[in-house]
């Protein structure tokens, strides 16, 4: 083996090595009754953050909002919407979290804004304004009746077509989310600057550490918009990604982002600002590593949704069409982008759950009363072990699940879901697809953004302890029984074992954050195990994904290597029990 095929030679830096945790500021933590979160209550709670060993902090979008997506459509990128808070929160949240040794990134969601910034106002307002070309604004299109149409047939990713009709100029407006989210049009120069200067170097200069980087493949259109071709016979809209992702310039627009702004700011200590795209749709490794490669200067990293989107139907419109998915499926997922990396200059991400997807528990293990505490701290040896940067959602680390499938529709707040539940209830009345409305309702029951929105569970009085007041969204029915105060005073608990965990993985870095991944049993059906190794150190990691007992691999069981850890007080030497995860070292 050549030395640089070697995994331990990637270049060792902070945002490597860190944890990060997501707070979602709607639903973690309300100081003053209104039943929103907001920062002040998250200031509040930093104490806890850190006592799970996080490095970072990202803060979802807390920007000025009409909050038609919850915050991803921003009105004003230097303003903070006011039930959260004031930019000085902002400003002392960072500060906060530098006391304690952690730093602070923001969302940055520049592929769109509101259609109420001033940026869109002035746009729309007539077609000789100077800010008409920062929005992409097209002509109808006519049928031979004369019936008007959109300029072209995209399918947006909330449901419907991704072009609005505004009569002030008899023009179209190009939006691939709500219509309420026109996007950008990063073609355009002033713009991109007017994009730096007021999303980015505003807040750097408040002491942040970097961003998350929302939809960072989108800001390059093939911008002649052809039209998609027909996949879907019964439907004018049709699914067209290609149109979007991953377009001509996109490379050249992120580099010159990092160049501008991005490279001209440090970390509170002195680091290099740290960044993650949400990169979709693009399952091509090497399409990834375009974007993570160090010599590139683009980003650091990425977020691939392949293992969130288990169980996801093909296609944007079938998304929330639920399909049953197998341990084999999964196994080549997380091989397939643990090794990505190997023999590059390029790091990966490692998680399983954030604010677009359903519970982890839920989704990929059992939730049932019996099995949900096993299957969390499985998952939890599942994630912590695997290479690459480790990122957490808002109560994982005490084993949140799902809402109850009982609850209705009505309790759904999503954009998404909602429009996605309207398009198959009115599929299923005309006889499209008679039985879509009850495929919609079992896949928003699993996948639904809405489950991990639910306010966070800090305790067993109302509301879970995150408001005095009515939550914007109703707390989960097992609160009394999924906290974390209760679980901070059982050291047997979920949030005891992600804390043990994540010590362990600062402790084992350089096999479990870099060490290169080996899958074993890739076609077994009840157990993932798979070998780390990095150097003279080798681990190995063995997790039962079933409720009944399960034979330990034979590589496993063979290997000389000693306990590290078991999600069970006690492990049998032959035998895994259910929902158990293990982990080895071999020194």
């Amino acid at each position: 083996m050549s030395p640089h095929a070697d995994p331990w030679h990637h270049e060792r830096i902070w945002w490597k090595e860190a944890v990060f945790y997501q707070v979602y500021p709607a639903s973690f933590k309300d100081s003053n009754g209104d039943g929103w979160g907001d920062i002040p209550g998250l200031i509040s709670k930093l104490d806890y953050i850190a006592s799970l060993s996080a490095d970072v902090v990202w803060l979802s979008p807390m920007f000025e909002s009409p909050q038609v997506d919850m915050g991803y459509d921003i009105s004003n990128y230097e303003a903070v919407y006011a039930p959260y808070g004031s930019v000085e929160d902002v400003e002392n949240l960072a500060k906060e979290c530098h006391n304690r040794g952690m730093k602070l990134i923001l969302d940055l969601v520049i592929n769109h804004t509101s259609d109420q910034h001033a940026w869109f106002q002035e746009s729309r307002s007539s077609k000789n304004n100077p800010k008409r070309d920062w929005y992409f604004w097209r002509p109808p299109r006519y049928d031979e009746h004369g019936n008007r149409l959109p300029p072209t047939n995209y399918r947006s990713y909330f449901a419907g077509g991704t072009w609005t009709y505004d009569e002030t100029t008899d023009e179209y407006y190009l939006h691939l989310y709500a219509k309420e989210q026109p996007d950008l049009n990063w073609e355009n120069e002033e713009c991109r600057k007017a994009i730096y200067q007021s999303a980015i170097h505003f807040w750097l200069e408040k002491g942040i550490d970097g961003f998350r980087v929302d939809t960072v493949n989108k800001y390059s259109k093939h911008v002649d918009f052809p039209d998609a071709p027909v996949t879907d016979p019964n439907t004018f809209i049709q699914p067209a990604a290609q149109f979007w992702c991953n377009g001509p310039r996109i490379h050249e627009f992120i580099q010159e982002m990092n160049s501008k702004v991005l490279s001209k700011y440090q970390t509170y200590d002195g680091q290099p600002l740290v960044t993650v795209g949400e990169l979709s749709l693009t399952p091509d490794p090497a399409g990834v590593l375009s974007y993570v490669s160090a010599k590139k200067k683009e980003l650091d990293m990425i977020f691939q949704f392949d293992i969130t989107h288990l169980g996801q139907g093909n296609g944007f419109q079938d998304k929330y069409d639920f399909t049953p998915w197998t341990l084999p499926e999964m196994k080549r997922i997380v091989e397939k982008w643990q090794t990505f990396i190997d023999g590059t200059d390029g790091w990966t991400t490692v998680f399983n759950e954030n604010h677009d997807n359903g519970r982890s528990v839920s989704r990929f293990a059992d939730d049932s009363p019996g099995w949900r505490k096993a299957s969390a701290k499985m998952l939890a040896v599942w994630l912590v072990t695997q290479t690459g940067t480790l990122f957490l959602y808002q109560g994982q680390e005490i084993g949140m699940i799902n809402a109850p499938k009982e609850w209705g529709i009505e309790e759904y707040k999503d954009v998404e879901a909602l429009n996605y539940w309207s398009e198959a209830v009115r599929l299923s009345a005309d006889g499209t697809d008679p039985t879509r409305k009850d495929r919609i309702v079992h896949g928003l029951q699993i996948m639904a953004r809405d489950h991990s929105r639910l306010p966070f569970q800090w305790d067993s009085t109302e509301n879970a302890g995150f408001s005095t007041g009515k939550p914007w969204m109703r707390t989960h029915d097992l609160y009394r029984e999924i906290n974390a105060e209760s679980q901070s005073a059982d050291p047997d608990s979920v949030l005891s074992f992600y804390k043990q965990m994540i010590r362990l993985r600062k402790e084992h870095k350089d096999v479990l954050v870099y060490g290169s991944f080996k899958l074993l049993e890739p076609d077994n059906p009840n157990t993932f195990a798979f070998r780390k190794h990095y150097q003279d150190k080798t681990a190995f990691v063995v997790l039962n994904f079933t409720p009944s007992p399960q034979p330990i691999p034979l590589e496993v069981s063979s290997a000389s290597g000693n306990l590290l850890a078991s999600s069970y007080r006690k492990a049998d030497a032959r035998t895994l029990q259910p929902y158990e995860g293990r982990v080895y070292i071999d020194y």
